[in-house]
């Protein structure tokens, strides 16, 4: 059995990241979507172990000074990361995990998984994803700017992902995710197991 791919996946907040990997995540039963870590307090609606898994700061620390977490940062005074474990068991079975996480916590995982597949989803433009957020309008101006703040830093760090898809188009954004994911599990690299069983020719020799 081969084993699973990683993949990092990010973008600013208002892109549409959630909306181009839900299907995917439906259709792909072998793939899971890794739960993080976080201090903060559940909001109305959330259930532990589905959006986080939610644990105390001493619990977050304890596993921080571990090693058990694979990244970990902290935003606006909550902490939050992707635990080591239950990603490293996912893909020594053979499946696939998708970690959505912002920019900064991606590099530190290129760190220890280089070979993990980095996805980047991009705005048409800086303009419509200003729009996007704004017409939500559940937050206050201040609120609002700190999360434009975020995104341009977020968006400064794109090409430092191996692939780019511009969410325009949805279903195009949704089948070019499928491509990658399936580009990304043929590479060379990825089927270097595969490669030495097929050439093991003493079996004919």
């Amino acid at each position: 059995m081969s084993e699973g791919t990683l993949i990092v996946y990010s973008g600013p907040s208002g892109v549409g990241k959630g909306t181009i990997l839900r299907p995917y995540l439906e259709s792909h039963p072998e793939a899971v979507l890794s739960v993080s870590v976080t201090t903060r307090a559940p909001r109305p609606g959330e259930t532990d172990g589905v959006e986080y898994h939610f644990i105390t700061r001493e619990e977050f620390d304890r596993l921080a000074k571990s090693d058990g977490l694979l990244e970990h940062a902290e935003y606006s005074g909550n902490c939050y990361g992707t635990p080591r474990a239950a990603v490293e068991r996912h893909i020594a079975e053979g499946r696939d995990v998708v970690l959505e996480i912002e920019v900064q916590g991606a590099m530190k995982i290129r760190e220890s998984f280089p070979e993990a597949v980095f996805v980047f989803i991009l705005p048409p433009s800086y303009g419509t994803l200003h729009e996007r957020l704004a017409g939500r309008g559940t937050e206050t101006p201040e609120a609002m700017e700190a999360r434009l703040r975020t995104a341009r830093f977020e968006l400064s760090h794109a090409a430092e992902y191996d692939y780019v898809i511009v969410n325009d188009d949805v279903e195009k954004a949704r089948e070019q995710l499928g491509a990658i994911i399936t580009a990304a599990k043929c590479r060379t690299r990825n089927m270097k197991k595969f490669i030495d069983k097929v050439c093991e020719f003493h079996e004919y020799a």
